[in-house]
């Protein structure tokens, strides 16, 4: 579940180029806060899902709501520090 939950987050994505060391820019627009930077497309890919993998465990772990991505829901329980 996570999984697809995961890849199709990522279908979600969008670049672009900035003016940075870190020139190559990802969000992901359905997850507040989800962005990340990287020398080349894949690294700042690379660095966007982890970054989103982050995010979920951290609002499952809040129990902040995790919005649905084409029909792809994650259970809403929130996790005690010992379940992570």
């Amino acid at each position: 579940m996570l999984t697809a939950y995961i890849q199709a987050a990522m279908r979600h994505a969008r670049y672009e180029m900035i003016e940075d060391p870190k020139p190559f820019y990802g969000a992901i627009p359905e997850c507040p806060g989800v962005w990340a930077t990287g020398r080349t497309l894949e690294g700042c890919r690379d660095e966007l899902q982890e970054t989103l993998e982050d995010w979920i465990v951290l609002g499952l772990r809040l129990g902040h709501p995790i919005p649905e991505i084409d029909g792809i829901p994650v259970p809403q329980e929130k996790l005690e520090p010992a379940d992570v």
